[in-house]
């Protein structure tokens, strides 16, 4: 599939344009092709922080694919979501923080994906959902596990048991998303600062505080801070600890290295 995931780098910014028209259906060809940009940006270390966002102003990803459902038995259901599993864990355990830019529909998997992001922004026109079981089915790309971490237990059983849809105004109220733009020209704006401010912070000291959030959080208090001042002591030794201190005993910028 050429040209559906494209990826751009610019000033320590990644980005992925989902470019799968026209509304980023979640095939399995297009689903091979966000992983292989998802490697890309692992291996480059020029990336401190990515966006995902769609060269659709109709939809961020509409959802699954629905036309192949019709061939579903249990073999092929569970490959079917493992293999979108697999796709948003890699997106999960980037050591860069994503961040998803919603312009337009984020339901079914779509949302999925968003959700496997660690920060979510949106236009005033989105519309976010999980409309599965509708279809018969239920969100299988980790939706039932990672909404209720955001929204709380009873918010993530009612928008799963009515397959509602939010606004992107809602959704903020609830805390599925971070930020709400009015318009499409003001969600590249807010999204792209956001990135800078991400992007001039020290690379280790995000990466491993990602790390210590995402594993502590299933984790008890006493382990998560066990796990906390061992990451620390990852960092206490590296040349970006050096130059921070450095900097602000200065009184300039720091010049992040990464290492």
């Amino acid at each position: 599939m050429n040209n559906s995931v494209e990826l751009e780098v610019n000033n320590y910014i990644g980005t992925i344009f989902l470019n799968h028209q026209p509304l980023n259906v979640l095939t399995g060809d297009f689903l091979e092709e966000i992983s292989r940009k998802v490697d890309e940006v692992q291996r480059d270390r020029q990336i401190r922080v990515l966006l995902v966002k769609s060269k659709s102003k109709k939809a961020f990803i509409a959802g699954a694919d629905i036309s192949s459902f019709p061939e579903i038995n249990r073999e092929i259901g569970q490959e079917l979501v493992d293999t979108g599993k697999k796709v948003f864990n890699k997106i999960e355990q980037l050591d860069v923080p994503v961040i998803a830019v919603i312009d337009g529909v984020a339901l079914g998997g779509g949302l999925e994906l968003a959700l496997a992001c660690d920060l979510r922004i949106a236009s005033s026109s989105s519309k976010l959902g999980l409309p599965e079981t509708g279809l018969g089915v239920f969100p299988g790309y980790g939706g039932t596990q990672r909404l209720p971490r955001y929204v709380g237990l009873g918010k993530a059983k009612e928008m799963i048991f009515t397959g509602s849809t939010l606004s992107a105004e809602d959704a903020e109220k609830i805390g599925l998303v971070e930020h709400v733009a009015q318009s499409s020209e003001d969600l590249d704006t807010l999204s792209h600062s956001l990135a800078l401010k991400i992007s001039e912070k020290a690379p280790l000291a995000i990466s491993k505080s990602k790390q210590v959030i995402n594993s502590g959080y299933d984790l008890s208090l006493a382990e998560g801070q066990r796990l906390e001042t061992k990451l620390f002591g990852d960092i206490a030794e590296s040349d970006d600890l050096k130059e921070g201190v450095q900097a602000f005993n200065e009184k300039r910028s720091a010049n992040f290295k990464g290492e």
